[in-house]
């Protein structure tokens, strides 16, 4: 509006003020919103701007850090604003967790639930050791059973290792909310935080191993099935791992599966140790597990089940290499991809919850109706309580409330026990259409901001380090030489001593003009059974030139990388400079 012009700031931003031509203000009760194009009365305090803000733009936000971030700033506001009128309602906790305070901001989250197996428990043990290629603070590798505890696996400056109780103290940490699982679950849950790139993206939960039908009558301590529902609720990802050579499903495995039931999106089944078994065994092995699943979530459509074997040492068997590396891929680029549809998950989160609260409104609004005024208030309190599965069923008729937003009846009805009827509020007909409005029209405005960001953002990895680098083998295509030659720098080469026994090998290859092309030393490097993630690594760190194809130096390079992998050593994510061929380095 003419006369009117923004102050700095983002909030101010928003609102005209009548200005001289100094800059100076000539009219302080009045304000002019650009939003609603129409003036108001101003009280000369920022929380009557920020008041106007809520209540008339709530996808307004109060502030605009970057492009790239600005849906996942409207998607908290949208939050707040979505919990704001239904907390005087009673069993929030039937709705799952709050979402102001589960800890969005952080990276997304992975967990990673197992069996306890009695041998060769070393080998499920290296899971996070392979996706990050180095250790962690408080890993234990050996064939005894050693998970005993859960573990947070995320990002920090130096290596440290948090127990459980600090942790739940811990405000710059999601964990706070543990304290209610008490002493027995905190003394064996921890946090180790290191440096390392893949966990910048993600973080990673380690569960303990899910004990085995021999062992079904052990106590934790801890009601460990409530534990995996509340990591359940939080993370994006949940990774069951089974062992093909020992398949089994036990009392306390079918009681974890239970608490994971309606977070089904979110689980990826993983047969690990699929290369101890041959192709006939592993096809039977796949068909009990495909059963036992069905029997366990009882919906028409099926999980997905990877068959990998997740670490970085030659296979034991190879009748099925080839389906393997395959789906190793298609798992390691589901969890690559985590962090790019971090907004959208935010957002379905959002409609989900939204939706419980819509049908959870209308239970306790039934509740209250149907509650006697003086006479009878426990006895009909109990008849109500029984007839819960009725009560759903005639609101969905009533309210037209699909049956999928309902709660479980069954914890539904065990909370209701606790509860006063007669504390409970009826339904204001504002409430419920401020929620249908946020639906229909605040969360669309959304999608097309989502839109957007996924252009941007199309072109951007999503984790860029460890196992998780495309390991591909168009790497070994030959493709247009780029470096420049350089001259011999004198000096000690740790490859040096075992070179003449490395150079057999490169001209028994048959090399075109003292090179390699990657499809040669395919030929040889996939002899070694190593998996192609890493001999993919072993590349990108021996072609130093980066010109497709390895010289006598660069190939020995690349058998010393791999007789070191063969040693249990690992790789490092960047060449050392000790490792550098003479003739790369520069003076």
């Amino acid at each position: 509006m003419e006369g009117y012009k923004p102050l700095k700031g983002s909030l101010y931003g928003s609102f005209g003020f009548k200005l001289d031509a100094k800059g100076i203000l000539t009219d302080k009760s009045i304000v002019y919103c650009f939003h609603c194009e129409q003036s108001f009365s101003y009280h000369r305090s920022k929380t009557s701007l920020q008041y106007h803000l809520r209540k008339k733009h709530p996808l307004v936000t109060k502030a605009t850090p970057s492009e790239d971030v600005e849906s996942d700033s409207e998607i908290t506001v949208i939050s707040d604003n979505s919990n704001m009128d239904f907390r005087g309602y009673p069993l929030s906790s039937s709705l799952g967790p709050n979402l102001r305070r589960r800890g969005d901001r952080g990276p997304p989250g992975l967990v990673l639930d197992r069996r306890k197996s009695t041998v060769w428990n070393y080998y499920i043990q290296l899971n996070e050791i392979y996706l990050l290629e180095q250790d962690f603070p408080g890993s234990r590798v050996g064939p005894e059973p050693t998970t005993d505890s859960f573990t947070a696996i995320m990002h920090g400056e130096v290596e440290q290792l948090i127990p459980g109780n600090a942790l739940s103290v811990d405000h710059k940490k999601p964990f706070r909310h543990l304290n209610s699982f008490g002493n027995a679950f905190l003394n064996r849950f921890q946090c180790a935080l290191l440096p390392n790139q893949v966990l910048e993206s993600i973080s990673i939960i380690d569960t303990p191993g899910i004990l085995s039908s021999a062992k079904r009558r052990m106590s934790r301590g801890y009601d460990f099935p409530a534990v995996l529902r509340w990591f359940a609720e939080r993370v994006d990802h949940i990774i069951l791992l089974f062992d093909a050579h020992k398949l089994e499903f036990s009392d306390e495995l079918t009681r974890a599966f239970g608490a994971l039931c309606g977070y089904e999106d979110k689980l990826r089944v993983v047969l690990n140790k699929a290369d101890r078994v041959d192709s006939q065994q592993l096809m039977r092995v796949y068909g009990a597990l495909m059963w036992s699943l069905g029997k366990v979530f009882q919906t028409p459509e099926i999980l997905r089940v990877y068959i990998v074997s997740l670490w970085s040492q030659p296979r034991l068997l190879s009748d099925h290499c080839q389906l393997l590396e395959l789906e190793e891929l298609d798992l390691l680029a589901d969890i690559r991809n985590l962090p790019r549809n971090a907004a959208i998950r935010k957002l379905n989160d959002l409609v989900k919850r939204a939706r419980l609260v819509r049908a959870h409104a209308h239970i306790i609004n039934h509740l209250k109706q149907e509650m006697p005024t003086v006479f009878c208030k426990e006895s009909k309190k109990q008849n109500l309580i029984y007839k819960l599965p009725l009560i759903f069923s005639k609101i969905q008729q009533q309210q037209r409330v699909p049956a999928g937003d309902f709660p479980d009846c069954a914890k539904m009805q065990e909370r209701l026990m606790g509860q006063d009827f007669t504390k409970f509020k009826t339904l204001k007909p504002s409430l419920m259409a401020s929620l249908d409005k946020l639906l229909s029209n605040d969360i669309a405005k959304l999608m097309p901001l989502l839109h957007q960001q996924d252009l941007k953002k199309a072109s951007l990895p999503g984790i860029h380090d460890g196992t998780f680098l495309e390991p591909s083998w168009s790497l070994f295509e030959q493709v247009t030489k780029s470096g420049v030659s350089r001259e011999m720098q004198n000096g000690e080469w740790v490859v040096t001593k075992d070179k003449q026994k490395y150079d057999e090998i490169f001209y028994n290859l048959c090399p075109n003009e003292g090179k390699l092309s990657g499809t040669k030393a395919k030929e040889w490097m996939v002899s070694t059974h190593l998996p192609n993630s890493v001999l993919g690594h072993i590349w990108r760190l021996s072609d130093v030139d980066c010109d497709g194809m390895l010289d006598d130096e660069e190939f020995a390079l690349a058998i010393h990388l791999i007789e070191a992998k063969l040693e249990g050593h690992g790789l490092p994510g960047e060449l050392p400079a000790h490792l550098v061929p003479p003739s790369k380095r520069l003076h």
